[in-house]
């Protein structure tokens, strides 16, 4: 297997945008990161496109080609990958194999999403397709009820507390005011972080991921091709895992971790010869604030239990142990389901060349995405280093 490169990245901002299309957004992502890496269309030999719900949100079928004429791309395979939230970190988990292996020299890996044009309760309804619909759905279990779940037990197990839900909260409200792509740019206090209306007990508004449109790309290489095209500041793959559990709630021997994630963390973990100590930022996916905290643990940044109080103590903000969500994390920049995790890469790949502005870390030398489907379904890891 060969080492790969990322040599250019493209997002559009994260928001509700009334009047754009779908395939315009993925169309504008794919052009910032072919400009990004210095290439024109025609050096692509494959395109990777990540969509969850594409058909069900915008009535369009047959996105991958659809996008790719757009784009400016002729003649290469295109495919469309779903896998829930983690469809984007699907998409990017088979063009890094496909790059890796030597079927391609250069892919183009894209993911997108248009939530707004369906109103909060089409769009729930649509999400909850990524559940178990033979039993949660008919139950009317929607994604803030099973987290919540998941939530109430870490809290009956641990004694996590509703102030560690909402001090995530705050900590990704504060990096997304920062981020001038983020969705809702707008920071809140621990108070109303706790005084949010409630959506699912114990979480309210605050603790739940937006409803967003939104586009993310980016252009893959071998490593040894990457001088060619960018002579630095391009970023290495160490690690590209996905895995997978069973997705209803009540078949999981344990709700309070994702197996799915920890089994990817550890094959990450070996793959690029690494600990969870040595990675110096993340980008992990808080659809709901209990994510996090359970992502924190399952990836080992902290020990099982202790991922609430260790986000409190400030350990996960901008200057702690592990910066977690330097970007605002699906709370704050936004959640266009398919683009998320191509999204993670795109702000990895910033923090690493040192290109983040007032977000910048100081220690960006390696940094781990988590991409996390449905209720542990599926979960895509890639860790990245800093050329």
């Amino acid at each position: 297997m060969r080492q790969v490169a990322l040599i250019g990245i493209g997002k559009t901002a994260f928001g509700a945008f009334g009047d754009r299309s779908l395939p315009s957004l993925a169309a504008e992502a794919v052009g910032l990161a072919l400009s990004d890496a210095g290439i024109g269309p025609s050096s692509v030999e494959a395109f990777y496109l990540g969509n969850f719900a594409g058909p069900s949100f915008t009535g369009q079928n047959h996105l991958a080609p659809y996008i790719a004429g757009m784009a400016g791309f002729a003649g290469i395979p295109c495919t469309r990958f779903e896998n829930a939230c983690a469809s984007g970190g699907s998409a990017f988990f088979h063009g890094w194999q496909s790059v890796a292996a030597g079927l391609c020299d250069c892919a183009v890996v894209a993911g997108v999403e248009k939530m707004t044009s369906r109103n909060t309760a089409q769009v729930t309804e649509i999400l909850a397709g990524a559940g178990d619909m033979a039993g949660e759905g008919q139950a009317g279990a929607t994604f803030p009820a099973l987290f919540a779940m998941i939530a109430r037990r870490h809290m009956f197990e641990f004694g996590t507390k509703r102030e560690h839900l909402a001090a995530v909260a705050v900590k990704n409200h504060a990096n997304g005011a920062r981020n001038p792509l983020a969705h809702m740019r707008k920071t809140i206090t621990l108070e109303q972080a706790l005084a949010g209306k409630l959506v699912a007990e114990p979480l309210t508004v605050y603790d739940c991921s937006l409803i967003s449109d939104g586009a993310a790309a980016v252009v893959i290489v071998p490593v040894s091709h990457a001088p060619r095209y960018r002579s630095s500041k391009f970023a290495r793959v160490l690690a590209a895992v996905q895995s997978s559990d069973t997705v209803p709630l009540d078949s999981k021997p344990d709700i309070t971790t994702f197996s799915a994630v920890t089994r990817a963390a550890n094959q990450a973990y070996a793959q690029a010869g690494i600990g969870p100590r040595d990675v110096h930022l993340a980008e992990v996916h808080d659809c709901f604030t209990i994510a996090e905290i359970v992502a924190s643990e399952d990836l080992g940044f902290t020990p099982k239990g202790d991922g609430g109080p260790f986000a409190a103590a400030g350990c996960t903000a901008m200057g702690g142990v592990i910066p977690i969500n330097t970007s605002g994390g699906l709370k704050s920049k936004g959640h266009p389901v398919g683009a998320t995790g191509v999204g993670q890469l795109c702000d990895l790949v910033q923090q690493l060349r040192g290109e983040a502005g007032d977000r910048q870390v100081a220690k960006h030398q390696i940094g781990l995405a988590q991409n996390l489907g449905g209720s542990g379904g599926t979960c895509v890891i890639t860790i990245l280093e800093a050329a």
